[in-house]
């Protein structure tokens, strides 16, 4: 008879003990905290550098240079101005759920799992080193962050299989011991997730602190003077209740361009190359800029990617100098044709040069309605070009402009399939009231804007259902370079009704009605609405 042998029902049991199963979720916690300290080391190694160049940033950056131009459009169409943070994030979803899978594969086969964050370090490594504006200094927040993510990741899959053992249905009773290990495995994870935390915090504000690009932009303030209470001309706003402002504030200014993160220049360390065909190579400073003679100019900008009747538009004073008589001192020779004008970091333009030798008030800009530029804005130097898209012409941050011919380079957005020129089209939209809205019957306000920069605007006229058109009246305006606020008063009748409005600028041509999208030179179209009136 043998003794001890485990048996049920009379049949022997000779088989091994059970393995336990590690559930996936501790490993997947420990994958993610680790990743998260690699991003917080990375970030407090790049503020103490003083670079920007984080790994998120540079996967972001990498993502906006590769995708094609339509799925950009699409994605200004979808977030607008948010665009930017939506990507941030759907980069931090994608590197968080990649990070979660290493953990689990790292439990499973530690070679394999430690390989996989490794590749996920050179990817953004990569991504770093081709940014236009790296240096080799600009790789170690990442190969260090990648490192001690690397490190975390071994030790923490490591404590996440002990905790995450679930023994057999046998050995059950045996749970303080697995709660310990996870207790242990709980504590080890908080002490890394709140070491993340706090290097990302740090390496924020080092960035932040060592950039000097706020103390920059006050020490400009108080040369400028108090010019921000400059108002607008008499006559441009004719106070319609609900329409936008004739001038549009700095901080609700519409903002589109690729930079995820803005580049840190400060006006001290600013310089402007101008290069190419020309007579003579010029190299200025921001002083010497600026001792060429400061003129300030209303002029409204508008983004290419503005849909009919969308918001990627705004008129502002700008304070700078003009280009021609910058180009003037480098003497562009007689088979120039073109401007390519590169940012800090990286991005170019490229702008027909009689545009910007024309007479019209080209400027590289220092200040924005009064104050120096929103570092997201340009500060501290950035292009203004009426007429113009700001893709061939609105260059911000801008250090470099090389006189040339269009046959001899490629800019960003025109190796996109965007064209090459990139005068704006005129346009108009209705404001007042919104589509979708209900108004009482009787007088209603029918407002809006409407522009043709460097061309101006004659008339806007409105039209109801299938009416004849009716003239607004205008506002007035300082030059052709900005939009211009109308209104037409409306003696509304009850039911539902489409109103549509089109402009005729200056020199008598009548805005396009064809709709087209915004690629590749803008959109075209009669912006309509439809209200219901109520008795």
């Amino acid at each position: 008879m043998r003794a001890n042998v485990p048996h049920h029902g009379g049949v022997l049991d000779t088989s091994a003990p059970a393995e336990p199963q590690v559930t996936w979720r501790w490993p997947a916690l420990a994958g993610l905290v680790s990743a998260g300290l690699g991003l917080g080391v990375a970030e407090a190694v790049a503020g103490l550098l003083g670079r920007a160049a984080t790994p998120v940033v540079a996967v972001g950056e990498a993502f906006i240079d590769r995708v094609p131009g339509w799925l950009k459009d699409l994605a200004v169409e979808w977030f607008g101005t948010a665009d930017k943070a939506v990507l941030i994030g759907g980069v931090l979803v994608v590197f968080a759920a990649l990070s979660a899978g290493i953990g689990v594969l790292t439990a499973r086969h530690r070679g394999a799992g430690l390989l996989a964050a490794a590749a996920l370090g050179i990817v953004a490594a990569v991504a770093v080193w081709t940014r236009p504006d790296t240096t080799a200094t600009d790789l170690l927040p990442t190969i260090v962050g990648a490192g001690a993510s690397l490190v975390a990741l071994d030790r923490l899959v490591e404590r996440a299989v002990v905790a995450g053992r679930e023994p057999p249905a046998s050995e059950r009773s045996a749970s303080s011991r697995d709660d310990e290990s996870r207790r242990r495995f709980l504590r080890a994870t908080a002490v890394v997730a709140g070491i993340a935390a706090l290097s990302g915090s740090v390496g924020r504000w080092l960035g932040s602190r060592r950039s000097g690009v706020e103390e920059s932009r006050e020490a400009l303030a108080v040369d400028l003077g108090d010019e921000s209470a400059v108002p607008p001309p008499r006559g441009v706003d004719l106070g319609v209740e609900d329409a936008e402002p004739w001038q549009t504030p700095n901080d609700v200014f519409y903002r589109i361009d690729t930079a995820l993160s803005v580049p840190l220049v400060r006006a001290e360390d600013w310089r402007l190359r101008v290069h190419g065909l020309v007579e003579r190579e010029v190299s200025l400073t921001f002083d010497q800029l600026v001792d060429i003679g400061l003129v300030e100019r209303w002029v409204t900008l508008t983004c290419v990617s503005n849909e009919v009747g969308g918001y990627l538009a705004g008129n502002a004073l700008w304070s700078g100098v003009p280009v021609a008589e910058v180009l003037a001192r480098a003497g562009p020779v007689s088979r120039a044709d073109a401007v390519r004008s590169t940012s800090a970091d990286g991005w170019t333009a490229g702008t027909p040069l009689d545009v910007l030798t024309d007479g019209r008030d080209a400027l590289f800009a220092i200040a924005m309605n009064g104050q120096p530029l929103p570092v997201e804005h340009g500060f501290p130097v950035r292009m203004v070009v009426p007429g113009l898209y700001g893709y061939v012409s609105a260059t911000k941050w801008v250090v470099d402009v090389e006189v040339s011919r269009f046959d001899d380079f490629d800019a960003y957005w025109t190796t996109r399939g965007w064209s090459e020129r990139g005068p704006i089209k005129t346009a108009s939209r209705i404001e007042v009231p919104r589509s979708g809205a209900t108004v009482r019957a009787g007088r209603v306000a029918v407002a809006g804007m409407a522009w043709a920069q460097h061309r101006g605007i004659q008339s806007v006229e409105v039209r109801v259902d299938d009416g004849p058109w009716r003239r607004a009246r205008l506002g007035a305006v300082p030059s052709t370079d900005t939009w211009r606020q109308w209104v037409w008063e409306w003696d509304a009748e009850p039911g539902d009704h489409e109103l549509r409005v089109r402009a005729i600028t200056a020199d008598g041509e009548l805005q396009i009605e064809d709709e087209a999208p915004p690629a590749p030179d803008g959109a075209t179209g009669w912006h309509r609405v439809s209200v219901e009136v109520q008795d």
